[in-house]
């Protein structure tokens, strides 16, 4: 068994019947990408964090995200010691392996934005002086549906950051009725068993980016992008980032399937995930969605033989 299958089967112990959202969140961890999971309250979001974190031996750090949060809450701040007379950094808790910034959508925008840096180049400036994070590192943010009371939207450029978008979804009936008579705590998490540790994690996320791919299914990502360009229901297409993105998911995809290289399924499997929060729909009222447009595109595409 794939030590992949290992952390899946970890955490499908307490998160039953979501394999698919289990493979796809082990997937942005190998890919070196970050998460963002948005559903209702109570369907596993942070047990899905917590999780992710316990079985890979990482540090782990939660933020709640809350209206009143300031960025220096997030990234740390300069405080002065009297004794020494001088400042001296105190970090804050964006400084961990995997960050759950939970709730991301009901703090403001400036505070948002705090995360954009770490995210994209995996730094923080402070007062003009930068400081590293952590290897491996990656956020993963739960946000409640738009429709809640209290919610800020993410802008484009910070959903951009995020290399998969995720939605859990209720249990099903069976599921969610062993839930009840089990009744596991948070306490679950902590008797996880690591599967690995943060030293082979960074050396995984090394050999991901090994992962051969064929020039045609780099042509087919292409293809892909710009019918989201040209589409007649599409505002705004996918930009060359989530090109960069669904490559990297889709390498992701083949080492969590044992593959040293690309097939078209993997593409055709990441590419809802990776460019559905990253288009604008001309119609609001589009019943289809952002992510099943974007299915329909990839079927759509003559796949490379």
């Amino acid at each position: 068994m794939s030590f992949t299958e290992s952390i899946k089967n970890e955490i499908s112990s307490l998160l039953r019947g979501k394999e698919e959202a289990i493979k796809t969140a082990i997937v942005a961890l190998i890919s070196g990408g970050h998460l963002l999971i948005e559903d209702v309250p109570g369907v596993g979001k942070t047990t899905l964090a917590l999780a992710l974190a316990k079985a890979t031996n990482c540090s782990f750090h939660r933020i709640q995200f809350t209206s009143d949060l300031l960025p220096s809450d997030i990234l740390g701040v300069n405080l002065y010691n009297p004794l020494e007379r001088t400042f001296e950094f105190r970090k804050g808790p964006v400084f961990a392996n995997i960050v759950l910034a939970d709730e991301i959508n009901r703090t403001n925008p400036k505070t948002q934005s705090a995360l954009l840096e770490a995210m994209n180049e995996r730094k923080v400036t402070i007062e003009r002086e930068t400081y590293r994070l952590p290897d491996p590192f990656m956020v993963i943010a739960t946000q409640n549906p738009l429709e809640s009371q209290g919610a800020f939207p993410l802008p484009e450029s910070q959903l951009d950051r995020f290399l998969i978008h995720l939605r859990l979804g209720y249990p099903s009936y069976e599921n969610e009725k062993k839930a009840l008579m089990e009744m596991k705590g948070f306490e679950a998490v902590e008797k996880l068993t690591p599967v690995i540790t943060a030293e082979q994690l960074i050396e995984v996320q090394k050999e991901v980016r090994k992962v051969h791919i064929d020039e045609s299914l780099i042509e087919y990502i292409l293809n892909i992008v710009t019918a989201t360009r040209n589409h007649d229901g599409i505002r705004l297409g996918v930009s060359t980032r989530g090109a960069q993105f669904l490559l990297s998911a889709a390498k992701g995809s083949a080492f969590y399937s044992a593959r040293d290289y690309v097939l078209p399924e993997d593409i055709k499997d990441m590419a809802p995930l990776v460019f559905g929060h990253r288009i604008l729909l001309k119609a609001k009222t589009d019943i289809r969605g952002t992510k099943k447009i974007i299915k329909e595109i990839a079927e759509d595409i003559a796949i490379p033989i």
